[in-house]
């Protein structure tokens, strides 16, 4: 049965009500030029008439995989790489390698809200450590330790995290490290949006992480800004004997589903490649609409933007009169304009409204004028 908010945006849309959409995630939707004819052609390769099932991807997709951490990033072994259809999937398959029922897993709050659903389908229990923000976003490492106990498996984080932007800073890196080794934990890191930091200076990946097990997950969704071709991917790094027992149980898990098709993978090259044209394009779009944000937010004195260091999203922080969602209804219903509540992403309190820095320049230009104006009154 859908919630409240979901219920006024069916309304809307019932009643034929136009609505800027300040919450779009999905790239293929923004109004960005994709190079189709060399997408398409890259997916009609004869090869993909030959079915050779291998558990952890074909190698020339894992190859590519790890020529796009060579060139961005570092060095990557292909058979540290197992491939899946989604991190989404890739989640699965590394809950399914480190827990039993009920064994529990250290997540970030706020982030994503994702890791709840994944987590009920594996019967794992999500353990919440917050972020604080204090002139930009950080760990809370007592609560990480006091979460810990002797069911944990594993720590989640998020680098750069969804929404708050924030990446994991080398201090936080060392400490995590240091936290996993102490209670022989892993840790289980999302960079998604790891390209996107809005400085344009490239952060370090987890995938080169060699202190403590380490599952770093990507994939084409952002890095190509492809979500519909479904190509994802799970690194593993560490030490010795606890990487090579990880990798020969991931590709068993992965050999009892084979869910890569061959198309895609076949593709992978050309559609890594995307990448150089499409981040591009979004990272402009989403410095552009930062700069339109910060310049609406520069007239009024009502509510600010927390500090964001990368990825597609800002917060706000609003004037707490009512809840998120309540807040967000009125939005949608008095100026039309979608926005997320800060309790989608398990924000502590009330206060804080999410917007995607994706949408369209002439629509967020729009959105935010229009919700501005009602905040302000």
């Amino acid at each position: 049965m859908p919630n409240r908010f979901t219920q006024v945006q069916q309304e809307l849309q019932a009643a034929g009500r136009e609505v800027l959409d300040l919450t779009i995630s999905n790239p293929t939707r923004a109004e960005l030029h994709y190079d189709a004819e060399t997408i398409l052609q890259a997916l009609s390769d004869p090869k993909a008439m030959d079915y050779d099932p291998q558990p952890k991807g074909l190698r020339s997709a894992r190859e590519a995989v790890a020529g796009y951490y060579r060139k961005q990033h570092d060095d990557i072994d292909p058979e540290s790489i197992v491939l899946t259809t989604s991190t989404s999937e890739g989640y699965s398959y590394v809950f399914r390698l480190l827990c039993n029922a009920e064994d529990e897993i250290l997540v970030p709050k706020p982030s994503y809200p994702l890791f709840e659903f994944l987590a009920d389908l594996q019967d794992v229990k999500l353990v919440p450590y917050p972020l604080l923000y204090d002139h930009g976003w950080q760990m809370d490492f007592p609560s990480l330790y006091k979460a810990v106990n002797h069911r944990t498996r594993a720590v989640v984080v998020v680098h750069p995290n969804n929404p708050t932007g924030s990446f994991v800073a080398d201090r936080e890196r060392s400490a995590l490290n240091h936290f996993c080794r102490e209670y022989n934990l892993a840790l289980i890191v999302d960079e998604v949006f790891l390209d996107y930091a809005h400085d344009g200076a490239s952060r370090g990946t987890f995938a080169t992480d060699h202190d403590v097990l380490t599952f770093t997950l990507s994939g084409l969704s952002k890095i190509s800004g492809l979500p519909q071709m479904k190509l994802a991917w799970i690194v593993t790094s560490g030490s010795g004997e606890a990487v090579s027992a990880a990798l020969a149980r991931l590709e068993m898990i992965a050999d009892t589903y084979l869910s890569m098709n061959a198309p895609i993978q076949l593709a992978a090259p050309v559609l890594l490649e995307q990448r150089q044209s499409i981040q591009a394009l979004l990272l402009d779009r989403v410095r552009a609409n930062l700069s339109e944000l910060d310049r609406g937010l520069a007239k009024q004195k009502t509510c600010r933007r927390l500090d964001v260091e990368g990825g597609w999203y800002a917060v706000l922080r609003v004037p707490v009169t009512q809840s998120d969602e309540d807040l967000a209804i009125e939005i949608l219903r008095k100026c039309s304009v979608l926005v997320h509540p800060g309790h989608f992403y398990d924000f502590p309190s009330d206060g804080y409204l999410i917007v995607s820095l994706i949408t369209p320049p002439q629509n967020f230009r729009q959105g935010i004028a229009q919700l501005l104006e009602l905040l302000n009154r």
